[in-house]
């Protein structure tokens, strides 16, 4: 373990810092339009974010009533980051208390990330453009590394470029991919009620559940602590 590594906090980014549904889901709607369906109720729509773009698209068809061939499905997927990648911030906010939780896990002495799926390049510009960018040590999308969420590597890798210590190191993340990429990775993980999960966020049985970021460090507080006595492996 190298000695400079320091305890960090990993966030996911969508439903998690914030709430970017109203932008993707308008997307997604440009996306359906162009190919002749209708637009699918934001409401109705939330529940089908959480792995990123080709995803979103494939379950939107879906709900739809419509089948894409994979070579469809990847022209649409370039014109989604296309159109989103200029309406990133037209609806999308940081959930209340993000910016005062960061504050404290920063004076606690706490390195932050970002793993996510959402494209490298557009994490960063939303990050940037909601005022928190700067924050982070790393902000890693899906297309950062060979691998993404579930698969635990998307948060072990993360952690390495930040210069975090995998062993005092806690998940933030609204969806069932972050919990199972935590748990495989055997990091503590935190979910919050208030993302994109059609399950609801307990029945994922995450380490700790917080409904507001109010709570945050004082779970993260508690989950470190609970790290640091358990017998070394």
């Amino acid at each position: 373990m190298n000695a400079h590594s320091s305890p960090i906090v990993v966030f996911d980014l969508d439903g998690t810092l914030a709430e970017t549904a109203g932008d993707l889901i308008g997307t997604l709607n440009v996306i359906l339009a162009r190919e002749g369906h209708a637009p699918l109720p934001l409401e109705q729509a939330r529940d089908l974010l959480g792995a990123g773009a080709r995803a979103l698209i494939q379950r939107g068809f879906t709900v739809a009533g419509a089948s894409l061939t994979p070579e469809r499905l990847e022209a649409l997927f370039h014109d989604f980051l296309d159109y989103y990648g200029d309406h990133l911030t037209d609806n999308s906010y940081l959930f209340p208390g993000v910016v005062a939780a960061l504050d404290r896990l920063e004076a606690s002495g706490l390195r932050l990330a970002v793993c996510t799926n959402k494209v490298e390049s557009h994490a960063v510009a939303l990050l940037d453009a909601l005022g928190i960018g700067g924050r982070f040590r790393t902000i890693v999308g899906k297309d950062t590394f060979a691998f993404s969420k579930p698969d635990p590597r998307h948060i072990t890798a993360t952690i390495e470029r930040a210069g975090g210590d995998p062993m005092r190191a806690v998940m933030v993340g609204d969806s069932k991919a972050d919990v199972a990429a935590a748990k495989a990775a055997g990091i503590p993980v935190v979910g919050v009620t208030f993302g994109y999960t059609p399950v609801p966020m307990r029945e994922l049985a995450p380490d700790w559940v917080i409904e507001h970021f109010d709570a945050l460090p004082e779970a993260v507080d508690a989950l470190l602590a609970r790290e640091s006595v358990k017998p070394a492996a």
